[in-house]
């Protein structure tokens, strides 16, 4: 199995920073784990609730946070380096766009089919749609684009006060796809906006913004790296400290030192806060400055999924759900499946597993084909 692994990447032409392909293999595997406990775990209840939870499911899900802000950010940072490698702004701009309106297709489609229930507008919306933005905007310089981005993320929590029904009619409608979390009618059907805009297309600028740092030396980048990512991580711990901005839901005392540590990293995802946003990608950036030029069996397994990324999404999907209908036939079960955290985490190693080898395949024709659907995946 070990030369299995070594195996899994062979030498391939220097088109991509294998350091952000680890970085979204990472996050590609963490998320696995939470979509794994979605459908197995014993707990019903919301596993940020540290009135409800355990430390262990709570941080099960904390470091699932990770994963949707290093999507949306290095989404930007990927359609940066894809101009810097050659494409022009017209030929970027018609890529982002289409690619954009394939993401939110599948979203409604595919991408639905393998949850099962209900219309979820999830990170590949909000990837989609910010995808569209960012190709209309790619014609505008680097440092504008970067400026609103940052602008949006530092600036959105100041409309958290209003809501849906601040507004009437259509008003109300677009401020939920805008900004806040909730239920809207679209085509006759309920779809609930799990991913509002708002910052998210304002990450994969800031994110567009960052893949500047990828056109000079090394040595300098993994200095600016460290810089932002320490600097955005103490940012965070400043502006949390005062507990009157960048979150809506405040930290309190719990009890002990380490519930109340929990309560203070514990920040809101719908919309992403401000707080939430530096916490997540201020040690993500932190952490591509120690990838560059690491290569081991786990780095390459980390590459292997982080190059094949929406094949990978849509699979696992597909085979977490898969596992959950088999289980419960053989179980019986009528009632959904209800299993421990440890059971949860061996479910989630035996996901990874299996998605290892159908992502390998995938990867390989990826290199040695060149048709353009490839591109969009």
């Amino acid at each position: 199995m070990k030369t299995l692994i070594m195996n899994a990447v062979a030498p391939i032409a220097k088109k991509r920073i294998d350091s952000i392909d680890i970085v979204r293999g990472i996050v590609m595997i963490i998320m696995a784990l939470d979509h794994t406990r979605d459908f197995f775990t014993d707990s019903s209840a919301d596993p940020t609730d540290l009135t409800r939870v355990s430390t262990a499911l709570f941080l099960t899900r904390f470091i699932t946070h990770y994963c949707a802000a290093t999507f949306v950010f290095l989404a930007g940072t990927g359609a940066f380096l894809s101009i810097s490698r050659g494409k022009t702004k017209w030929e970027a701009c018609k890529f982002l766009v289409s690619r954009g309106l394939w993401l939110i297709i599948l979203e409604l489609t595919i991408i639905h089919w393998g949850w099962g229930f209900g219309y979820f507008l999830q990170v590949i919306w909000a990837i989609g749609v910010s995808m569209i933005v960012l190709g209309v905007m790619v014609f505008l310089p680097v440092s504008v684009i970067t400026a609103l981005g940052l602008i949006m993320i530092f600036g959105h929590d100041l409309f958290d006060r209003l809501k849906p029904t601040d507004f009437t009619g259509a008003e109300s409608t677009l401020w939920s796809f805008l900004h806040v979390q909730g239920v809207v009618k679209l085509f006759g059907e309920d779809v609930f906006i799990l991913y509002p805009l708002i910052p998210w297309v304002g990450v994969m600028m800031a994110g567009y913004g960052f893949g500047k740092l990828y056109t000079i030396d090394a040595p300098t980048r993994k200095k600016y790296l460290r810089l932002i990512g320490c600097s955005a991580i103490l940012l965070f711990v400043l502006i949390r400290s005062f507990n009157f901005y960048g979150d809506p839901s405040l930290w309190t005392e719990q009890g002990s030192v380490i519930r109340t540590v929990l309560s203070f990293i514990n920040v809101s995802k719908y919309p992403p806060s401000l707080d939430y946003l530096l916490i997540t990608l201020g040690p993500v950036i932190l952490l591509l400055s120690f990838l560059e030029d690491v290569q081991n069996s786990l780095t390459n397994v980390a590459v292997l999924f982080g190059r094949v990324a929406l094949f990978y999404y849509i699979l696992h999907l597909y085979l977490i759900h898969g596992l959950a209908i088999l289980i419960a036939a053989i179980s019986g079960s009528t009632k959904g499946l209800s299993f421990s955290l440890p059971v949860v985490y061996l479910l989630w190693a035996l996901v990874i597993f299996i998605l290892y080898f159908p992502c390998r395949w995938f990867m390989q024709y990826k290199r040695t084909h060149n048709q353009w659907w490839l591109s969009y995946f």
